[in-house]
């Protein structure tokens, strides 16, 4: 029970937090994109995606050989960008949920760890433009 009265209160004040912070306009039109790697079950994974005004798009490889798209949705903080999202994989891996979190290391990279349903953990890195 309290677990999940932790994790609706935290899905809440992100939600907020993500609402009320301010956004630079220019930055949200140029994609930024980057690239993947992980694992699950032994087998190594891969992915590329990009994102742009808030949400982002990810095409990966899991497991098996099963290859899909997941489409993120990012709450913007300062510094940190977490993410939700949701995906549909072929080899009747079906449909994956994925989360995460992107940082920015300097003014033109960022670093990510995410999980996907069906790819694993990963490791994300990427470029600013």
């Amino acid at each position: 029970m309290k677990v999940v009265v932790i994790a609706k209160t935290l899905i809440t004040s992100i939600s907020i937090l993500a609402l009320f912070t301010p956004r630079q306009a220019n930055a949200q039109l140029v994609p930024q994109p980057w690239v993947s790697v992980g694992g699950k079950n032994g087998d190594v994974t891969y992915a590329i995606g990009a994102r742009a005004l808030g949400l982002g798009v990810e095409l990966g490889v899991g497991s098996g050989g099963a290859t899909g798209v997941d489409v993120l949705k990012f709450f913007s903080l300062p510094v940190v960008s977490p993410y939700v999202g949701l995906g549909l994989y072929s080899e009747d891996k079906g449909v994956a949920v994925s989360g995460g979190v992107q940082v920015g290391v300097t003014k033109n990279t960022f670093f990510g760890l995410g999980y996907n349903s069906v790819r694993g953990f990963n490791g994300q890195l990427g470029v600013k433009f």
